[in-house]
């Protein structure tokens, strides 16, 4: 089976009655293409790996973004060509609106609170740090070196959580009725991030214009919420409150010489408070949804409705809700309704359990166990920094990883056990926060450390949890011969069969060993396959080499599917591993000139904490040497992999010292390109 691009042209017809204007719809594969894809009226050009696919050589996760990427050219027609940019600084018009497009589209397909997680771990493993780093910008901003490192995380997508912000505001009635405007208005016309907001504004007549700042303004906001009850008088009082975001001063990088300035937040002057919207549900003892009456403050009367959107417009506002005899747990921001980084104030452990096993907002659902995750891998964390014993870091996280989380594990026992829920949601919230999640709230984080006890905490909980991950791997499994097929349910079932086994993999022994072999040899597509040699790969040994032989052995004459193999190898935690990436750029395999080669190589090296970022230096050399040799054959894939640096100033005193070592020492090469010159210069201090 294919993914449902067919039903592309369709959607946008019965969604926002959008009729494609040409009878065909062209699609030009290329091999060698730095990016994804570009929408050329009549003649899309994309990228071979997110066109080409068969169940034997694509990935679940593969025709996904296929499905995405198709959907995301072709909503262009009207978000990028018919209506197009004024200049160059209104990319996210386009882009922002288009990514919106495309991850409507993909939701309405399958799960939307399962894409919808998606999209935000996506936005906060690649956003988020990108606007809290020297290379923090306005998703419309006001200059640049070189357009090619303009196409951003922050331009792409959290340009789409600002359209959204729009859809929260106005609902999806209001929302369709502003795009509706803004294409008769200017269907042929090349406009700007204004004219979108006027129209939205005038087809409402709301007040929007506190979302200016949101084009013009770097960083994540900060928002805290509380919540009072008072049972006496049956009300709830939610106080919210909103900070501007503290950026990193940014390094020298224009091209006059002078060094970048410090950016909003740092000074002393505070800007004028965003229009945030905050999604609202309340729990009642029982977990159901409680109705909401607003007594006072801004913003409509829910009016016995189950969800309120609260228009957070100045510094601080206050709501008072009626009707509410006994305290009930708030679900706040639901379906993370606005990009900011949430403080709930008094939001206990039994508060997110709570959630955890009852919010009907799935997002907050997984939302809750990440905060529990997070909570749980950061107390290790301080009772490894505080042992005292030199034995190494995977020690130290060992020994205080202890037990697992009675809590938590009981709680995603009952998750796994809820037949309601879709497994692909059952797979996203059995998986701890990553790195990208948790070294920001480390002043200073050892990287590996931290990588070790989040490691010694998801083995703790799967062996709390074995009973259940083996039901989860037996149940969900295929019968021998079954067809594959790229269907919401199917691919459901994979998801969490496939995480039961990477869970149940860091257990290791010769039961689970021989069961991902034979998993691995009998597999009859890609996401099976894959997803058994990742589990092998994570046991190490020599089982993890016969497997990488076969898998190359018998796909080596298919250079998309090598490309799984060749991250899978520079991805490797192996202690050590950064001698066998640089053997692997000599294998006939790797193609330095291909992009998508030097992605797969290099940019999986850096998810690799141990070896990346190895306590001698090794993984920081490597990679700057990569970024020097590939600058000389492509400019624009060697700005992307030097971006891995912008983090410096989140690791440990050591850590920083030698990645901003590397960053100079790129920055002095002769020769550099602008392209790695621009980004070298902002991340240095």
């Amino acid at each position: 089976s294919e993914p449902p691009i067919h039903s592309i042209p369709r959607w946008d017809e019965e969604t926002f009655g959008l009729e494609y204007d040409l009878d065909l719809f062209n699609i030009v594969a290329v091999d060698d293409f730095n990016m994804g894809a570009m929408e050329n009226k009549s003649l899309n050009l994309f990228n071979s790996r997110l066109v080409l696919a068969t169940p034997d050589t694509a990935t679940d996760a593969d025709f996904g973004r296929i499905e995405g990427v198709v959907g995301h050219e072709y909503f262009h027609n009207w978000t990028g060509n018919r209506v197009t940019c004024r200049d160059w600084f209104q990319l996210t018009l386009k882009e922002g609106l288009t990514v919106y497009r495309d991850q409507e589209f993909s939701a309405d397909l399958n799960s939307r609170g399962v894409k919808r997680v998606e999209d935000v771990a996506r936005l906060r493993a690649a956003q988020f740090p990108e606007d809290a780093g020297p290379l923090a910008h306005a998703i419309r901003p006001d200059s640049v070196i070189k357009m090619d490192n303009f196409y951003t995380a922050t331009v792409y997508e959290k340009g789409a959580e600002v359209v959204r912000l729009y859809e929260a505001l106005l609902g999806r009635a209001g929302f369709r009725a502003g795009l509706d405007l803004y294409f008769a208005r200017h269907d042929g016309g090349a406009v700007t991030c204004d004219d979108f907001r006027a129209a939205m504004a005038d087809a409402s007549g709301a007040d929007l214009g506190g979302l200016e700042g949101w084009y013009a303004r770097a960083g994540t906001p900060r928002v805290e919420v509380g919540v009072e009850h008072d049972a006496g008088a049956g009300t709830l009082t939610v106080t919210a409150t909103q900070a501007p975001p503290v950026l990193t001063a940014r390094g020298g990088g224009g091209d006059d010489g002078r060094a970048g300035d410090a950016q909003a937040g740092e000074q002393g002057d505070s800007p004028p408070p965003l229009l945030i919207p905050i999604r609202l549900g309340l729990l009642g003892a029982d977990g159901a949804q409680q109705p909401l009456h607003l007594r006072s403050g801004p913003g409509p009367d829910p009016a016995g409705g189950s969800e309120a959107v609260l228009r957070l417009e100045h510094q601080r506002q206050t709501w008072v809700f009626e009707r509410v005899p006994a305290r009930p747990v708030p679900s706040v921001l639901r379906g993370f309704s606005a990009p900011v980084r949430l403080t709930v104030r008094g939001q206990s452990r039994e508060d997110l359990l709570f959630l955890l096993a009852h919010d009907a907002d799935a997002f907050n659902r997984w939302e809750a166990a990440q905060r529990l995750g997070t909570a749980l891998v950061l107390e290790r964390y301080g009772a490894a920094v505080a042992d005292g014993a030199g034995d190494g870091a995977e020690a130290r996280a060992a020994r205080a990883a202890g037990e697992a989380d009675a809590g938590l594990a009981d709680a995603l026992r009952a998750l796994l056990a809820d037949p309601r829920l879709d497994g692909q949601f059952k797979a996203h919230a059995l998986a701890l926060p990553d790195l990208a999640e948790l070294v920001p709230e480390v002043p200073g984080a050892d990287p590996l450390l931290l990588h070790h006890v989040r490691e010694a905490a998801a083995r703790a909980l799967a062996a709390a949890l074995r009973p259940e991950l083996e039901r989860a791997a037996r149940d969900n499994s295929d019968p021998p011969g079954a067809p594959y097929e790229f269907e919401a349910g199917a691919c459901a079932r994979r998801a969490l069969k496939n995480a039961a086994l990477g869970a149940l993999a860091r257990l290791g022994g010769e039961g689970v060993t021989q069961d991902l072999l034979a998993r691995f040899r009998a597999a009859t597509n890609m996401t099976d396959e894959a997803a058994a040699l990742a589990a092998l790969d994570r046991i190490g040994g020599k089982v993890r080499q016969e497997a990488l032989d076969a898998f190359y052995a018998k796909w080596k004459h298919e250079p998309l599917v090598l490309l799984k193999w060749i991250a899978m190898q520079a991805a490797s935690n192996l202690p050590g591993n950064t001698a066998a990436v640089r053997t692997l750029m000599q294998h006939e395999a790797v193609k330095l000139s291909n992009p998508n080669t030097c992605y797969s190589l290099f940019l999986a090296f850096a998810r690799s904490p141990v070896n990346f970022h190895a306590a001698d230096g090794s993984g920081y050399e490597f990679m700057a040497d990569s970024v020097l040799q590939i600058d000389q054959i492509n400019h624009q894939v060697a700005a992307r992999m030097v971006g891995v640096f912008n983090s410096w100033r989140n690791y440990d005193a050591e850590r920083g010292a030698l990645m901003t070592a590397a960053l100079r020492r790129m920055a002095s090469a002769n020769g550099i390109s602008a392209n790695v010159y621009e980004i070298v210069t902002k991340a240095l201090p």
